[in-house]
């Protein structure tokens, strides 16, 4: 056995610092310049699981993060924007996106010597960073990341190649399945401790380069770490919304049946380049590993999404979804993502409207209410969204600062609409009886009805427009309506404690019409991100006219 060399342990763990470092910057700076144009991509373009595969693959090629691809499939869930199966596409196509790195590291690190190119890149960087604002120090940014990686990679290179006794006398041997398990644990513990998958494949490349390693043992290594990077994600969902903990269950089974099926293939693999193509076995071994890596997820998508449904069964029979509480959707881990829990806030918003909704209908038809407890539940739900607000972390010059306001915009309505819900039962039955209010009680009754089935079909903008219209509908009728009341009084067709009474019905009539138009215009500007300003600074009804 050869002594220990300090110096290529040193110059090893240094590359791979390196390396974690170029490939941390480069991510954030991705982020910041193209993650909220990929977000919106992949809302836009995942309408079932193959189309989330194509999206969730080329967004985490793109942001080189599969963390970042994968939480925002879970704050599109919880806004509703998505289906859970759609986003178990996103999913599936995130983990064969991260083999993109792989690639680029064997291509690149290995065929060409670029460290006289890398150092002026992290120079000319930096100055982009340091001389610019905005994308273009993003930009700067990104490019800096980029050259620290292969920067480390070189560093790795110079290490591992004075270890190679080291590693020959640890005996890795992988000749039998079961020699290769001890194999797949370390990649999976290697790639649990660095978080990050690209790092384990990066180093398995530089130690195969170095001959360090074989290429069984470096397969047994891949498959591991392919394991070892949904503990991250999985750990960070503990204590989240059910779509987030179903979401990590999800990225975490779907990992673990592909390893399996991969360390059953290593062997047929092998034997299969060795009958097709015997010299990449020896002159490219790197190509080999990465081709696997590659492969056997490929397969696992291939293999998984015919049955993406009754996958999507098992998980949430796994991770059952309670329905205790309307702001289940609201996950504290999202919040390191500040547009994704704008996303998840949008969601929980449009379902307390809903359950506000069902509750002004039953006031408005004077039916027994079997739901009536649940105010006490939108009440503590809007406080739970109003604590998940305020913990959202935008300046005012953040582009999606518009949003934030205008949900606030949204809570203010929501509680007065609960108010009008749960203190106000008798106006909503005097509005009913009286001949005199028939024409506003039947237009909020449709307003309430056609909201509702807008809100279903998760069409903001339907909501908006037919909210507005029969509120604008009320509020027109109003003048017509008091003048008739008080003429019945001059009559004395009314009492005077009739007439207040419908005077006050009415009232209760136009300010949830219009606290449900206001709602339903802000909601839109969340869903959205962008509107129409006018629609922004004008509500339907003025609210000098609500008293």
């Amino acid at each position: 056995m050869e002594p220990l060399d300090i110096s290529s342990l040193i110059y090893t763990a240094g590359g791979l610092g390196l390396f974690l470092l170029g490939m941390t910057v480069m991510t954030d700076a991705l982020r910041q310049l193209a993650g909220a144009s990929i977000r919106g991509a992949l809302a836009r373009f995942t309408r079932s699981p193959l189309t989330g595969v194509l999206t969730g693959a080329t967004s985490t090629a793109l942001l080189q993060s599969s963390s970042a691809t994968t939480v925002a499939a879970v704050g599109f869930v919880g806004a509703g924007l998505m289906g859970f199966e759609s986003a178990l596409g996103i999913v599936f196509g995130a983990n064969l996106g991260t083999t993109v790195t792989g690639w680029l590291v064997m291509l690149v690190g290995f065929k060409l010597n670029l460290l006289d190119l890398m150092l002026p890149c992290v120079f000319v960087g930096m100055l982009v960073k340091l001389l610019t604002s905005g994308r273009s120090a993003s930009a700067g940014l990104a490019l800096t990341g980029f050259g620290v990686l292969f920067v480390g990679i070189d560093q790795m290179q110079t290490g591992m190649s004075s270890l190679q006794g080291m590693f020959g006398a640890l005996d890795l041997t992988s000749d039998g399945w079961l020699d290769r398990i001890p194999l797949v644990l370390l990649g999976l513990v290697f790639s649990a401790v660095t978080q990050s998958s690209s790092a384990g494949v990066a180093a398995v490349l530089t130690a195969m380069h170095a001959e360090a390693i074989s290429l069984t043992e470096g397969l047994a290594l891949v498959i591991g770490m392919n394991i070892g990077t949904t503990v991250t994600a999985v750990l960070a969902t503990i204590g989240g919304s059910p779509a987030s903990r179903r979401t990590g269950a999800s990225h975490f089974v779907y990992n673990v049946l592909t390893a399996v099926a991969a360390f059953v293939l290593v062997t047929p693999y092998v034997r299969l380049i060795e009958d097709l193509a015997p010299t990449t076995l020896v002159d490219d071994p790197q190509l080999v590993l990465v081709a696997f890596h590659t492969g056997f997820n490929l397969l696992g998508v291939i293999a998984v999404l015919p049955f993406t449904r009754q996958f999507a069964v098992l998980m949430t029979l796994l991770v059952p979804e309670p329905s205790a509480s309307y702001a289940r959707g609201l996950d504290r881990s999202l919040l390191r993502e500040p547009v994704v829990a704008l996303d998840a806030l949008s969601g929980t918003l449009s379902e307390i409207l809903r359950a506000l909704l069902w509750q002004t209908r039953w006031l408005l038809t004077g039916q027994a209410n079997p739901g009536a407890g649940d105010l006490t539940r939108i009440r503590q739900a809007l406080d739970e969204a109003t604590d998940y607000a305020n913990t959202i972390a935008l300046d005012t010059e953040h582009a999606q600062w518009r949003r934030l306001v205008d949900a606030f915009h949204v809570l203010d309505h929501l509680r007065r609409l609960h108010a009008r819900c749960e203190e106000d039962a008798a106006r909503a039955d005097r509005a009913r009886r009286t001949p005199l209010l028939a024409e506003s009680h039947r237009a909020l009754v449709e307003s309430v009805e056609r909201v509702e089935a807008a809100l279903e079909e998760s069409r903001p903008g339907e909501a908006r427009k037919r909210a507005r219209e029969h509120a604008e509908a009320i509020a027109g009728r109003a003048p017509e309506d008091r003048a008739a009341i008080l003429r019945d009084v001059a009559q004395d067709a009314l009492s005077v404690e009739e007439a207040t009474s419908a005077l006050q019905s009415l009232r209760w009539l136009r300010r949830v019409a219009h606290h449900i138009a206001q709602i339903t215009v802000h909601l839109e500007q969340i869903h959205d991100g962008a509107g129409r300003e006018s629609e922004r600074s004008a509500p339907p009804v003025p609210t000098s006219q609500l008293d």
